[in-house]
């Protein structure tokens, strides 16, 4: 196996700067149904893994009251509210609705609104634009968009996926045998996506966000392995592992937006943008190290490149306390 590049040693500091525990996606969950005459029901759902310190509120037009009392059912993933509200100019066409609280890059909302008339109108919620007007009708493009840019966001925002992919250029370097792996890596992600789409696979979080957390402490030993005379296998076909990893990753992508209680009719052209997003924000991050690396290797000094092997450890470091924490979480998730 070759030395991990020195080049790539400034991009580990980047990934260590964000936060240690890799987040999940939580999502909240916003579902408001008109049931005719001005009447509405509402469904609030935010999960267990919400931003610390931030406090989402649904946001109705400023004349609907609630008219019955809220009910509140919690599991160990979210806590959902449900009661019922009345508007006194009626309908909710050309009206505004959304949610307040929301953190720039740290959690986003899902709305979903379901009309008198029988169209749904879907949107995904951020702090730079927390709130919708109710179109007259159905605009497909700004739902594929949004979600699009949710998968942007989640993986350009989730340290495990990118240090896992960060690890596939440790191990493989560049050139063709890259495109291989990181495109065996996407079919495996991909596969999952789908299955989830079709409602085939439905895992719980937990234990696929220790998983994927595993994932990178399996690819961490293997570059921390000496160089030896005979090839390991993940050396020889690289790709193999990262489509098997894949599709780990896949499930752990899928089950971010599932989870959250999007019913499973409406889940494919979720999850087809949301994958769409993905792609881009990882081909954005190996663009990321490929050109930062044409400009770090001129720098290179004999104290840079002995610590090369700094990556290989940290990478390991990081991802063996992500097991701890997500191990923990699954079997005592009252800690």
């Amino acid at each position: 196996m070759r030395p991990p590049r020195v080049w790539l040693v400034p991009m580990l500091i980047a990934l260590g700067a964000a936060r240690v525990a890799a987040h999940p996606l939580a999502p909240a969950l916003l579902d408001v149904t008109e049931l005719g005459d001005g009447a509405l029901a509402v469904v609030w759902k935010v999960s267990v893994f919400a931003v610390p310190g931030a406090v989402l509120r649904p946001a109705l037009p400023p004349d609907c009251r609630v008219t019955g009392t809220p009910t509140e059912a919690q599991d160990v993933e979210s806590v959902t509210t449900r009661w019922t509200a009345r508007c006194d100019e009626g309908g909710l066409v050309g009206r505004t609705i959304g949610v307040d609280g929301l953190v720039a890059g740290k959690n986003d909302a899902l709305l979903r609104v379901t009309l008198a008339d029988g169209r749904v109108v879907k949107s995904v919620l951020r702090a730079a634009a927390p709130r919708v007007t109710i179109p007259e009708r159905d605009r497909p493009l700004d739902v594929l968009r949004a979600y699009a840019a949710l998968g942007f966001e989640h993986i350009m925002t989730g340290p495990d996926h990118l240090l896992f992919v960060f690890g596939l250029l440790l191990l493989v370097g560049g050139g063709g045998l890259l495109v291989r792996t990181i495109t065996a890596f996407t079919a495996g992600h991909s596969i999952t996506l789908s299955l989830a789409a079709l409602g085939l696979a439905r895992v719980p979080p937990r234990p696929i966000e220790v998983g994927i957390a595993l994932s990178v402490f399996v690819l961490a030993v293997e570059l921390a392995r000496e160089a030896r005379t005979t090839p390991t296998l993940m050396q020889r076909a690289p790709w193999v592992m990262a489509g098997v990893f894949g599709l780990l990753h896949g499930l752990g992508f899928a089950g971010a937006l599932a989870e959250v209680g999007l019913p499973a009719g409406e889940i494919p052209a979720a999850l087809f943008a949301f994958n769409v997003g993905i792609e881009l924000g990882q081909l954005c991050f190996v663009g990321l190290v490929l050109v930062a690396a044409r400009g770090v290797v001129r720098l290179a000094t004999p104290r840079l490149v002995a610590a090369r092997w700094i990556p290989v450890y940290a990478m390991g470091s990081m991802s063996a306390l992500w097991c701890i924490e997500r191990t923990l979480a699954l079997v005592a998730p009252a800690w």
